[in-house]
């Protein structure tokens, strides 16, 4: 069953990640959460897989919690409702702990898990016709939740973010786009080529460049000094020089030629 519900397609390392329940807009079921849960914390020590990209079939990238797989046992005691809360955040952790950067591609609606799926990405492609929103508020819950209240104020401000959060209000791709949420707004067959762009542009860098970025990244969301943050690099920058992969980088840059990393 976790193999019909997401398609995993790895190839020149890239992985192709696509929620596979366009039925019900790819809303999170127990499979469909436990495939990407277990995928991503895969992805932890595996150098051949360098980048993803994460899709939806059908109409919509995911409509959140499917309510309808939700037996009443799932949410009985605090000890069950926990074990649910986990198996869907868990997803989003391992998404920003794996080294390899996501680009999410997003057609219609994104609305609770399936809005934290995109926001826990790297890069956010999306169509027109894209719908983001907190959903979890205008079912009972907080509009906090699986991520989503640590990085939208940290995307898009702390004002924009309350707005979105505390009234489950749809973010349309225009004005996400302005907010600095998506890197582009086009139908969908131009994202998927734009997502491989990116991709290929990624794989220019070395293996332990481009996971280094991501990780950087990461952790200078938190950090809170310059000083902090520009040690981190230096670290970094000098890890990246006692890689072989460095010296073919700048040979190959010098050559202008496509390197060939021998970590790759």
């Amino acid at each position: 069953m976790a193999d019909d519900v997401l398609l995993i397609e790895e190839s020149g390392g890239i992985a192709r990640l696509t929620l596979n329940r366009p039925e019900r807009l790819n809303a999170l079921n127990t499979a469909l959460a436990t495939a990407l849960r277990e995928y991503f914390q895969g992805l932890y020590r595996r150098h051949d897989v360098r980048v993803v990209i994460l899709q939806g079939a059908g109409k919509s990238f995911c409509a959140g919690l499917d309510l309808k797989d939700q037996t009443p046992g799932h949410f009985s005691g605090a000890q069950a409702g926990m074990d649910v809360q986990h198996s869907i955040r868990d997803i989003m952790v391992a998404m920003r702990r794996c080294p390899q950067p996501i680009i999410c591609v997003a057609q219609g609606a994104a609305s609770g898990g399936g809005f934290a799926l995109a926001l826990a990405s790297d890069v956010r492609l999306v169509t027109p016709d894209s719908r983001m929103n907190a959903a979890f508020i205008r079912i009972g819950l907080t509009g906090c939740d699986t991520g989503v209240s640590y990085f939208l104020p940290r995307m898009v401000g702390s004002s924009v973010a309350a707005e979105y959060l505390l009234t489950g209000r749809f973010m349309d791709a225009a004005r996400g786009h302005a907010l600095g949420l998506y890197s582009r707004v086009a139908p969908l067959p131009e994202l998927q080529a734009e997502a491989q762009a990116l991709a290929d542009d990624m794989l220019h860098a070395t293996p332990l460049g481009l996971r280094l970025t991501k990780e950087a990244l990461c952790q200078t969301l938190d950090m809170n000094s310059l000083e902090a943050v520009v040690a981190l690099e230096d670290r970094q920058q000098v890890l990246c020089t006692q890689s072989e992969d460095f010296h073919e980088g700048v040979q190959a840059f010098l050559e202008k030629r496509p390197p060939r990393y021998r970590n790759a």
